[in-house]
């Protein structure tokens, strides 16, 4: 797979941290040119040193994905300094507060929706509009496995993670022809900063989902990476419209 990213241009938002970061890392390290888009400066700041550090090429373009203006930024940016976007992780979310439904606040709502489903689409929009005029390219997006079945008291998040599911069927049939394939994927529990931190505050009571793991275990980052990889690769050249599931078998349950 690394000749086959060599040199391709890459963006990646919410490379931050977590999964974003890790992405972000894996795409240097196969010699792609890397592109990170995110609200945090100094953490993005410490992706494009560790990018730099493996030998790779980063460049940071701060961004609020919920924001048309900084989106067409972003995408004008990255054409300016790199030429094209071959391949887009659309990977920046959020998960919001957790309630029941009703007890959800319009606020929440709305911060969640924006980031997390106005934010793909808009990222989806620009980068499609790219692609179109370059001849191709392709996109993954960052949904969950919860964008395949639900929990409660995360309403928002569950609305949003479905959406994103249905933004990439759609995107993938519309403009297959055009050599743009759209792919999305589900990660189940997953180490992250953000994870460590809750396990940190709540201690046992976050592993209980564990125990429902077939392997039995939490996942890396950098198998989430390696899933977006292969799909921004040739060597996943016959596949669009697909919904990835990385959760250890747990939706096979």
């Amino acid at each position: 797979m690394s000749k086959k990213l060599q040199d391709k241009v890459v963006l990646v938002t919410g490379a931050s941290s977590g999964i974003g970061r890790a992405t972000a890392l894996a795409f240097a390290k196969k010699g792609a040119k890397v592109v990170i888009a995110a609200r945090r400066v100094k953490d993005s700041e410490e992706t494009i040193q560790k990018i730099k550090d493996a030998g790779g090429e980063g460049t940071f373009i701060k961004a609020d994905v919920s924001q048309k203006s900084e989106v067409e930024n972003l995408i004008q940016k990255a054409v300016e300094k790199y030429g094209r976007i071959d391949c887009a992780f659309n990977n920046a979310g959020t998960s919001g507060e957790r309630a029941p439904l009703a007890e959800c606040t319009e606020e929440n709502w709305d911060m969640v929706i924006n980031i997390s489903l106005k934010g793909i689409w808009l990222c989806m929009k620009y980068e499609i509009q790219q692609m179109q005029k370059q001849g191709g390219g392709v996109i993954v997006n960052m949904s969950s496995d919860q964008g395949l079945v639900a929990v409660p008291n995360l309403s928002p998040y569950i609305a949003a993670k479905h959406g994103i599911i249905g933004l990439t069927k759609s995107a993938a049939l519309e403009y297959a022809k055009a050599g743009i394939r759209v792919n999305v994927v589900c990660p189940g529990l997953i180490m992250t900063e953000k994870l460590e931190k809750a396990m940190q505050a709540k201690g046992a009571e976050v592993l209980g989902p564990v125990a429902l793991i077939p392997m039995g275990r939490i996942g890396k980052s950098e198998e989430v990476a390696d899933a977006v990889l292969w799909l921004c690769s040739d060597a996943s050249s016959y596949v669009t419209g697909h919904s990835l599931v990385i959760d250890g078998g747990y939706l096979v349950m």
